[in-house]
């Protein structure tokens, strides 16, 4: 088990170096490093309020750290917004999908094509082409012109994995992607993201159900009041006295 302090992946795609963040008195992050090389499958568990949610968003550029630095492809990218960050291939999810409510699916999925994988490159038809092809990995070819108030949750989650895919990312961030969903659909979900790490897609999720994290995880980092208890093999952060001790249960 590698634990805080210890060695870091080498070649790393991301690199994040002693984040710390805090709102007001309550410290979210406290000094938090990792790496991920291109191609990993990284999990991230933790209690709630041990800032899974917080890292990522610093990851993304929803947030800014008080101190640390953060580099993607050996670019520094503390300082940049999320749309930058956006555009040079880091995209995330949201723990409540967000959709437009008044587009289609295929506006949905249009925008972010537009804006960040062609920024106006592309004729509207052959973006128009390319959310349907979006929505056909996720199985939602049929719904295409359909409202995301006629969907159900598991639909939700999968046109918010095609709005975040639409932006072409070669890092995933995905933020408890399979929350409230049933087992047979956790698996559609969990299926649909290993295919995306099978074609290359270098990928962090946040998630509280461990049978998915287990089956998705290459490597687990566990977070405990806004640091890194333990990292490792699925298989060595659960067996974790501390983690057991903070998360899992004896």
């Amino acid at each position: 088990m590698v634990r805080e302090g210890g060695p870091q992946v080498s070649a790393a795609l991301l690199e994040v170096t002693g984040i710390t963040k805090r709102f007001g008195g309550f410290v979210a992050l406290s000094d938090v490093s990792l790496a991920l090389r291109a191609g990993e499958r990284l999990g991230i568990i933790g209690p709630n309020g041990s800032g899974k949610t917080t890292l990522i968003n610093c990851i993304a550029g929803a947030l800014r750290g008080d101190a640390g630095s953060i580099r993607f492809d050996g670019v520094d990218v503390t300082r940049w917004p999320a749309h930058r960050r956006a555009q040079i291939g880091i995209a995330r999810s949201f723990q409540l999908p967000r959709p437009f409510a008044s587009m289609t699916l295929a506006e949905n999925v249009a925008v972010p094509l537009e804006y960040v994988a062609h920024r106006h490159s592309l004729h509207r038809a052959d973006v128009g082409a390319e959310a349907r092809d979006l929505l056909r990995k996720m199985g939602l070819q049929a719904k295409a012109d359909a409202l995301p108030a006629a969907l159900t949750q598991v639909d939700l989650r999968k046109l918010e994995l095609a709005r975040a895919l639409a932006a072409r990312p070669r890092l995933l961030v995905l933020d408890e992607v399979m929350a409230g969903l049933s087992p047979a659909e956790v698996d559609e979900v969990l299926g649909i993201v290993l295919d995306l790490s099978s074609e290359g897609v270098t990928i962090v999720m946040i998630e509280h159900i461990m049978r998915a994290i287990m089956k998705f995880s290459e490597r687990v980092v566990c977070l405990d009041a806004g640091r890194i208890l333990a990292q490792g093999t699925p298989q060595d952060v659960v067996r974790d006295t501390g983690v057991q001790k903070v998360y899992i249960g004896d």
